[in-house]
């Protein structure tokens, strides 16, 4: 898909995907903060996966599926130092989180997991953002 995109269309996905980024971190914070951290994982994990997609859309590398994105992420700017290793980590773990999550019995998030993935996430999306100014997305 976004190898048809025309660059106004292309800006305005990015633009969408890092909003989308920006409003499921809010997200994410208030369900920790209520107590929902199972949810508030699914949601950190989110809002970097929609990073993820803005910096893959505006550098024209297509996916179709959220192992793809982190197979991508990883191939074209965490193996190269555009994107540092600790976010590389971070956004496995936050996969493999919501994975398990998603499919697995008996899983449970607690508040600590929580207070330490939020400032990883927000810093993750931050790196992303940075390298977004600099392709001038």
């Amino acid at each position: 898909m976004n190898e048809t995109l025309d660059e106004q269309s292309r800006r305005a996905l990015v633009s969408y995907r890092i909003e989308r980024s920006d409003e499921t971190i809010i997200e994410a914070k208030l369900l920790a903060g209520d107590g929902h951290y199972n949810a508030a994982m699914n949601r950190l994990y989110y809002a970097c996966f929609y990073a993820a997609l803005a910096l893959l859309v505006a550098n024209g590398i297509a996916t179709s599926s959220h192992a793809g994105v982190k197979t991508m992420l990883s191939l074209h700017f965490v193996s190269k130092d555009l994107l540092g290793k600790e976010h590389g980590k971070t956004f496995s773990r936050l996969f493999e989180i919501r994975h398990s999550g998603d499919y697995d019995d008996f899983v449970y998030c607690d508040k600590e997991m929580t207070d330490e993935y939020t400032p990883k996430a927000e810093a993750f999306i931050s790196q992303i953002k940075e390298l977004l100014k600099q392709d001038n997305c």
